[in-house]
């Protein structure tokens, strides 16, 4: 199995996004099962997890590809939109300043066959350089509960829990996180 050194990290492209999806559902049930029912990871899989062709667009989402296959993804952005797929209503897609805005750390999921070998952090670290080379010196995201805990160790704080409805009574828990520079 790859390790980041055995992993390439490359920006995602359109091509990706069939691949992307299952991917994201394989890490979303099987990585979050600790933290979250099943039927909240399968609401959150119709509009709060997911692909979000902008950040592909924008060429600031990552995957990392080992052994002929997608393992890994996440990114950043220099949009408003805090965190969803295609399919979430509500989504903002204006231009961040980062003289004033924090850029936003978005959609990090990791094949449970690769978890745990840096991959994560190997894109985490190349979101944060690519967006503070474009001039943001803060960093913000609504993070998963199992996401919480490799953020954390990157610099992340964040302890209150949101609520966020998935689907008609059902909610799911994030964690607002904020890092500077």
């Amino acid at each position: 199995m790859a390790s980041p050194g055995e992993a390439r990290i490359r920006p995602a492209t359109l091509d990706d996004k069939a691949e992307l999806v299952g991917l994201i559902a394989r890490s979303a049930r099987e990585l979050s099962a600790g933290d979250y029912t099943p039927e909240q990871v399968e609401g959150a899989l119709r509009g709060a997890f997911g692909v979000d062709t902008q950040l592909i667009v924008d060429g600031t989402y990552f995957v990392a590809e080992a052994d002929g296959k997608l393992v890994a993804c996440g990114g950043w952005s220099k949009r408003r939109t805090l965190f969803g797929s295609d399919a979430r209503s509500g989504r903002d897609e204006a231009e961040l300043d980062p003289a004033v805005d924090a850029a936003k750390i978005r959609a990090f999921f990791v094949d449970p066959a690769y978890a745990r070998r840096g991959l994560g952090s190997a894109i985490l670290e190349r979101c944060e350089a690519e967006a503070g080379s474009r001039g943001f010196t803060r960093f913000e995201m609504m993070a998963t509960l199992p996401g919480a805990r490799l953020y954390t160790r990157y610099g992340y704080s964040g302890t209150e829990r949101v609520h966020y409805e998935v689907q008609p009574g059902v909610t799911i828990e994030f964690i607002p996180m904020k890092k500077s520079l």
